[in-house]
């Protein structure tokens, strides 16, 4: 049904100073940025939610480079002996040079014209000549006869009230926030393809707060959109280090979602080295000699047609060679391969992973618990995660904590536990809320729940002494581990809780049972597809 046309919105002024975070755990936590999406997808009219994001995106960055060059300009107009045009200038202090026609004010003052597409492409145009590293990153296809000029240019206007009268280094934080709070937004509206590109921000925390990147070379193979890397940095800058502290570095295999991850970056003045090519870490590693301090990853669930075929011999399969029809074990141990040798790494897999005994990944499993062949045994800590956190699945995914040093190793001045004869597992499947009909997050006090087991296990002063808690966590020993035959379900380790709540709210209680029913499926369906695979192999005789 064609949508009504109504007025234009009024526009919706974002404050200068960011308000304090809620403990809602959602997007940016800015307090108006829930009606600033509001009033720009009310814009978007008919247009499809994965092609409207790309024109909204853009211009939040093109607003935000600009924002700043503009600071930085009119900082060298006031510094006696200084050059405002001299790009050396502004490279020195990481702003990109943006030229006149690519201003945010001469877009502004052009919004009504009908022109408006063409110009805000010859902008995109213009600021990729003169900028080498977003080469390729903006969108530029403003002007196609699809997009109303009238919705731009009241985009325009909406976003030109974001961070308006702010500090440069308050513009720059809400304007990124605001740019990941709009890719959670499109990453809801889009469903299962918009997980594709967007890890949920508490589940990226979770992780982060897990594996504390304080300093070092953060990696990841299968990157998204950033979000992993826009955490960690503020990680660093929550716990008293600065930005500059980790290095970044990633991989992706889509294009688009690469310039997504670039812009994303960019709009929170991160540095990164972010690789692009269409066959991605495995057949085509871009990073080959990189020893990352921490790896943080999302990889695409249970994928089948990886080419593994290609790559019987690899060197990175240390742990056994992963089956061609399932890439989870390739994932995990490509992420090895590349942490140094005090590296730890926290990858987000399909619950499949901790119990398959398909072609061979029980054998790969037990090898990342035991070690083999001189590599040690990596297997830290394992999280079983509630289901409805992600936006591409309802079912429940588990998270992998992986260190290649569990002697002990050191976090801040901390000198960590011996962990090599027992492995941590948390089950987190009763944590989190919902927050629409959908789909569930966790809170600040759920993720300190869950790292300060973690923390405290492993031996950080600060965390305290690590208990058992039954029905939550559990450190079993490797015999207990070898008798579950090498099994990592947390579930089947933390027994049951002392006392059982039996007020669990409905809608709770039938996301739980669906979520069950979504697990028996799935064994159901790998059954089957052993089943027929075994009888495809029985010849009769004639």
């Amino acid at each position: 049904m064609e949508a009504v046309q109504e007025e234009p919105p009024a526009p919706v002024r974002a404050s200068a100073a960011p308000s304090r975070a809620n403990g809602n755990g959602k997007g940016g936590e800015l307090g108006f940025e829930g009606e600033l999406f509001k009033t720009a997808d009310k814009l978007r009219g008919n247009m499809e939610p994965s092609d409207y994001k790309h024109v909204a995106l853009g211009l939040i960055f093109l607003k935000h480079i600009s924002d700043s060059f503009e600071a930085k300009h009119s900082a060298l107009l006031a510094e006696p002996g200084a050059d405002p045009e001299d790009r050396d200038e502004y490279a020195a202090d990481n702003v990109f040079w943006v030229p006149p026609t690519a201003r945010w004010t001469h877009l502004q003052a052009n919004a009504k014209q009908p022109s408006i597409g063409k110009m805000i492409d010859e902008a995109m145009i213009a600021i990729e000549k003169d900028n080498e590293n977003l080469k390729g990153v903006l969108p530029k296809d403003y002007a196609r006869p699809a997009l109303n000029a009238v919705m731009l240019g009241e985009l325009i206007d909406l976003i030109s009230g974001i961070a308006l009268g702010a500090e440069r280094g308050e513009a720059r934080d809400v304007l990124g926030r605001v740019y990941e709070y709009f890719l959670g937004q499109f990453a809801g509206s889009e469903g299962k393809r918009g997980g594709e590109f967007y890890t949920p921000r508490s589940v990226v925390r979770t992780m982060v707060e897990m594996i504390e990147p304080f300093k070092g070379r953060v990696y990841d193979p299968c990157c998204g959109s950033g979000g992993m890397f826009v955490q960690s940095e503020r990680f660093v800058e929550e716990h008293g280090g600065r930005m500059g502290d980790i290095a970044i570095y990633g991989q992706e295999s889509n294009y688009t979602t690469w310039r997504l991850c670039k812009m994303n970056l960019a709009v929170r003045g991160i540095d990164a080295d972010i690789k692009w090519n269409s066959d991605g870490s495995f057949h085509k590693d871009e990073l080959r000699d990189l020893k990352a301090d921490f790896v943080l990853a999302n990889p695409p669930f249970n994928i089948s047609d990886w080419g593994g075929d290609r790559l019987r011999e690899d060197v990175r399969w240390k742990y056994g060679a992963p089956p061609a029809g399932n890439a989870n074990f390739a994932w995990v141990q490509h992420i090895v391969h590349h942490l140094a040798p005090a590296g730890v790494a926290g990858v987000v897999l399909a619950n499949g992973s901790m119990s398959s005994t398909q072609n061979g990944e029980d054998a790969i499993r037990r090898a990342l618990i035991e070690g083999m062949g001189g590599a040690p045994g990596v297997v830290d800590c394992m999280v079983a995660l509630p289901g409805q956190l992600f936006y591409s699945t309802q079912i429940p995914v588990c998270l992998w904590f992986l260190a290649r040093d569990r002697s002990n190793g050191l976090v801040k001045s901390d000198k960590l536990l011996d962990r090599r004869s027992e492995i941590l597992f948390i089950d987190a499947r009763k944590l989190g809320h919902m927050v629409d009909r959908t789909r569930k997050e966790f809170s600040d006090g759920d993720i300190e729940k869950i790292t300060r087991a973690y923390h405290a296990w492993r031996g950080e002063g600060e965390a305290g002494a690590y208990e058992d808690v039954p029905g939550f966590c559990k450190a079993a020993s490797l015999e207990e581990i070898r008798a579950h035959n090498y099994v990592l379900t947390p579930g089947r380790y933390v027994g049951a809780a002392d006392v059982e709540e039996d007020d669990m709210p409905f809608a709770e209680r039938l996301a739980a049972l669906q979520t069950n029913l979504e697990e028996q499926f799935e064994t159901s369906d790998r059954l089957n597809a052993t089943i027929r695979q075994q009888l495809s192999r029985v010849t009769v005789d004639g």
